[in-house]
């Protein structure tokens, strides 16, 4: 008894993981402050959190006028925060990402470690490191890298008191951050699921994990859904009482929005992103590189373990299937959605890789994953080099002048050579260490060089800027059918006719404030939008933002009297 006393101890007391922390600091981290937030999403949540930090209201995030119901505050708390600690957007934007990944390959590596062994351990948190995925969320100021860091952190704590040392502190903590991660982004409940899975092994008798029925246990799983509902009320506790305290029905919508819509109805009945059953499976064979290569020796072995009763590998990959399977019955999918489920998966794959690593079939997969990926981008980069016309629509479409367009040509091919040297001369053995240096030098390249390339004309930065220069620095100008990034990136005094309203609404509003004051009043619009009332011979046609086509419309183009139909129909 003694004798495990003293190895549990010295268990507990292993060191924090610096090696793998510090790589993934200088891959994930490279180009931080280097680029604006560009579309789909990053405008979106910067933009919100922008508001917040200059207008003071916290509680619930605007999108210009409008309140912006589609997500909790949560993620965007975290950033106007960061920008309260930085003070400055282009770093604040992504850092909780950063934090958040790094937090993340943590717990992956702590609960490997608890469930086998600290050597298991290092294979857990770099079979995270290398999958394609976590390092492209890593680098997006979008919600999804916080929200894993969060339902991570309750597969942490839940799995330890399930599957390593029923320490119930770790489990209530676990059932918090389950909490924190559903006012995060719905689906933050979804690491309590992994009690299925589990349930059912207990049932069947799995091996290797200790019954407990005491009295003091069963106080535990009393408190479990206090602890949940404790995370999930530091804000929608907050929310209520404001909504329930107001007369304003923008806010009473708002909470129908977020509670309702936004939730449920999107998860039964999505009105976007609606795709096939299979959907998860594309993902997977992608994004999940080059892990996913691993899958035809990982199954066999999985299913050989789950036969043999072990309740640890049962309880993840059940878990991981349980939200695959979540998922998937939805009609509306992205890519994020399964993103949860990737550190699961890895913990699961971790003491099997060793193994794995030392087949012949294994390296030559990962090698040959290498070769592909260094021929891929070399081609890009000789193919626009080789096709003119080619590179010349790519520029076009993303308004990337001739400069610009060599210079992200070049570091694709430095970088496309750059890995096949490294597949090239890399032993058989160091195949898996191949695999990781080669996503690490991915992303280290896209931060440093390729995404600061891409900045002026993805961010729209350039195009606000071209505006301001047109119109002058005292001028007002009106934004119609604009897109987050456009407000983000305006300067100067800026007017917008709402978001979410149909767009010959906000034209209307838009002409009628712009002939107020047509001497000093000009509006921003989309170019299929400005039609009426105003002389197309004045309008001037700007670089195409969003792989749209915009126009400056001058107040002089005002056609005097006319107004704007009101039409029925929605916004295009």
């Amino acid at each position: 008894m003694r004798r495990r006393y003293m190895d549990f101890t010295r268990f507990r007391r292993a060191p924090v993981p610096w090696g793998l922390l510090i790589l993934a600091t200088i891959a994930l981290g490279a180009g931080l402050g280097l680029r604006d937030p560009s579309p789909p999403d990053e405008p979106r949540f910067a933009l919100a959190a922008k508001q917040m930090v200059e207008s003071g209201q916290w509680l619930l995030p605007q999108r210009g006028s409008e309140l912006y119901a589609h997500k909790p505050p949560m993620f965007m708390w975290l950033q106007a925060a960061a920008y309260s600690l930085v003070g400055n957007w282009r770093v604040a934007f992504l850092l909780p990402s950063l934090l958040a990944a790094l937090g993340t390959l943590w717990l992956t590596w702590d609960l490997a470690r608890r469930l086998w062994s600290q050597r298991v351990a290092g294979y857990a948190g770099f079979a995270l490191l290398a999958t394609l995925q976590f390092g492209l969320q890593a680098k997006r100021g979008q919600i999804d890298m916080v929200l894993v860091f969060w339902t991570t952190l309750s597969l942490w704590g839940i799995g330890r008191y399930l599957l390593s040392d029923r320490d119930r502190r770790a489990l209530l903590v676990g059932a918090f951050a389950a909490g924190i991660g559903t006012v995060t982004k719905g689906v933050g409940f979804l690491p309590l699921l992994i009690l299925l899975p589990w349930w059912y092994s207990q049932r069947a008798g799995g091996a290797g994990i200790t019954s407990d029925a005491s009295a003091s246990t069963r106080r535990t799983w009393v408190w479990l859904p206090a602890a949940f509902l404790a995370g999930v009320a530091v804000w929608l506790l907050p929310m209520l009482v404001a909504v329930l305290g107001s007369d304003d029905p923008a806010l009473h919508r708002y909470a129908s929005e977020i509670l309702f819509k936004q939730t449920g109805t999107r998860y039964v009945d999505a009105w976007h992103h609606v795709r096939p059953a299979w959907y998860y499976l594309q993902v997977i064979a992608t994004l999940w590189l080059p892990g996913a290569l691993l899958l035809p020796w990982l199954v066999p072995a999985w299913w050989r373990r789950i036969r043999r009763g072990d309740t640890k590998i049962l309880s993840l990959v059940g878990w991981a299937l349980v939200v695959l399977v979540f998922f998937s019955a939805s009609p509306g999918k992205r890519e994020v959605y399964l993103f949860p489920a990737l550190p699961a998966v890895c913990i699961a794959a971790a003491p099997l890789l060793s193994g794995l690593l030392r087949r012949a079939g294994v390296r030559r997969v990962l090698l040959g994953y290498v070769a592909v990926l260094g021929v891929v981008l070399t081609g890009i980069g000789v193919s626009g080099a080789l096709d003119a016309q080619w590179s010349a629509r790519i520029a076009l479409d993303r308004s990337l002048d001739a400069a610009t367009m060599q210079t992200l040509l070049a570091w694709l091919l430095a970088l496309g050579t750059a890995l096949l040297v490294l597949a090239v001369w890399t032993r058989p053995s160091k195949a898996a260490a191949a695999a990781v240096c080669a996503n690490l030098l991915v992303w280290t390249v896209y931060g440093a060089a390729l995404a600061p390339a891409l900045d002026a004309s993805s961010s729209a930065r350039q195009l606000m800027h071209d505006v301001r220069g047109r119109i002058g620095s005292e001028a007002e100008l009106g934004l119609v059918a604009w897109r987050e990034q456009h407000l983000l990136q305006a300067e100067g005094p800026v007017r917008e006719f709402g978001f979410e309203r149909d767009f010959q609404a906000q034209w209307r509003d838009g002409v009628a404030w712009m002939a107020g004051a047509p001497d000093r009043r000009w509006l921003f619009a989309l170019e299929e939008v400005a039609v009426d009332c105003v002389d197309p011979a004045q309008l001037i046609a700007l670089d195409r933002s969003s792989r749209r086509d915009w126009v400056l419309v001058p107040g002089t183009a005002y056609v005097p009297g006319c107004v704007v139909p009101m039409t029925d129909g929605a916004s295009p």
